[in-house]
């Protein structure tokens, strides 16, 4: 049996963060990122869409009207990081990211539910 202390499950968890980062970073260069609210409720719409970044301090309108979008058009979601790590990430201010390469969301998805503990 195998037992894994705080510590580790603390490491592993700091290292998924880091990956999901690294990976929107990547995306980002490989231009399969979709950002500005108009833009990205369109893409969502048409299914282009398939993994959201939602920033834990994004107002609560906007939150509310991209969470309902994405629920309705079941694109998953991550609201684990606040705009300043989206925006390092991407090396841009944004506050909400659209991913539109499925294998980048699948990985985020993962990773994010390894996270959640999922």
């Amino acid at each position: 049996m195998l037992i894994i202390s705080r510590l580790e499950k603390s490491c592993l968890r700091m290292e998924n963060n880091q990956a999901i980062l690294n990976f929107l970073g990547i995306a980002k260069r490989a231009n399969k990122i979709v950002s500005g609210e108009n833009t990205l409720l369109s893409e969502i719409r048409n299914g282009k869409v398939h993994f959201l970044f939602i920033a834990s301090d994004t107002g609560p309108s906007t939150s509310k009207k991209f969470l309902d979008k994405s629920n309705y058009y079941h694109v998953s979601v991550n609201t684990m990081y606040t705009k300043e790590v989206l925006s390092n990430a991407i090396g841009m201010k944004r506050t909400i990211i659209g991913i539109k390469d499925q294998g980048i969301s699948k990985k985020m998805i993962e990773l994010t539910n390894r996270i959640k503990g999922e």
